[in-house]
């Protein structure tokens, strides 16, 4: 009778284990959760969300799949430390730097884009041609970000510090607003703002173009993926059949994108050449990562060193 049991008990078990499993073996979620992303121009997950690759994929495995509309840094990083999310697909270094440093479990999968030229510097001001033109000068757009960086970067061209101008933390769509109601004397801008000002005549002070990396990243905690390996897998395939789908079909994806966003094709591809979406990681993006991470030291945004090697994630 003992026996019977132990079996039933097993059997009993392994329908349960079952329920969760699928090729890739036992996971701890049945449902998994990624960022969508869209701005500035994140064509690869504009692409796949229109295509509904993920949710398919995460269906053959036997999971349910749904997005998260957070696109704050640091909404994005907490909701993957509380286990509410777990992929960013398009997070800044900025910010996986800064959740480190707080002693988050948050690591890199892969590159996601780099785009220093589509992050940029306004003014009304057309006398605003340096960086020692903004000494004194209020300076307004989103702190901790590529944006933030670029700023620090084009004073310290010139030896100066942030310091030496006022800044005010404001979302891209308030810094805008503030700029055309003369309350700042810049704004820092990105992708289709920041286009929309080119095409409308504001002075371009500066873009991040030999300033910064402008790095977005993908990343998970490593003990999701030491739990759900198969997971991860999954989505690092999946990134690299819609980086093959634009290579092959760029046209065709680029109209898609444009339509999904309401914007006009001509604009997406001028926009498009501003962005390399590889996401294999180079020596070169260490070394940018490592030039953010020393950036938010000096700043005093963290406390301590963050030594970017250790934020790659352990695969098997």
């Amino acid at each position: 009778m003992k026996k019977i049991l132990s079996l039933l008990l097993c059997a009993a078990l392994t329908l349960a284990l079952a329920a969760c499993a699928a090729p890739g073996g036992v996971y701890t979620v049945d449902k998994v959760t990624v960022t969508y992303v869209q701005s500035p121009l994140n064509v690869p997950s504009i692409l796949e969300k229109e295509q509904g690759s993920l949710k398919a994929k995460y269906k053959e495995m036997g999971l349910d799949f749904a997005y998260s509309d957070l696109t704050s840094g640091a909404d994005q990083t907490a909701a993957l430390a509380s286990g509410d999310i777990q992929i960013l697909n398009a997070v800044g270094g900025t910010s996986v730097i800064l959740a480190k440093a707080g002693g988050a479990d948050i690591k890199i999968i892969s590159m996601y884009s780099r785009s220093p030229k589509a992050f940029m510097l306004f003014s009304n001001d057309e006398s605003i041609s340096s960086p020692e033109d903004l000494r004194g000068k209020t300076i307004a757009g989103p702190k901790g970000t590529n944006l933030h960086e670029l700023l620090a970067a084009y004073l310290n061209t010139a030896g100066m510090s942030m310091d030496e101008v006022n800044f005010v933390s404001m979302d891209i769509p308030s810094a805008l607003a503030a700029l055309e109601g003369g309350s700042v004397d810049a704004a820092l801008q990105a992708g289709p703002s920041a286009y929309n000002c080119m095409k409308a005549g504001k002075h371009l002070v500066t873009n991040g173009d030999g300033l910064i990396a402008a790095t977005i990243l993908t990343a998970t905690s490593q003990k999701f993926y030491d739990e759900n390996p198969a997971i991860i897998d999954a989505f690092v395939e999946n990134q690299r059949q819609i980086l093959r789908y634009i290579g092959d079909n760029t046209d065709e994806a680029l109209a898609t994108v444009a339509a999904a966003i309401d914007m006009e094709p001509e604009a997406v591809r001028e926009m498009f050449a501003m962005y390399d979406f590889s996401m294999e990681t180079t020596q070169e993006d260490l070394d940018a990562l490592q030039d953010t991470a020393q950036f938010l030291l000096d700043s005093g945004m963290i406390e301590s060193a963050v030594d970017v090697r250790a934020l790659m994630l352990e695969t098997k």
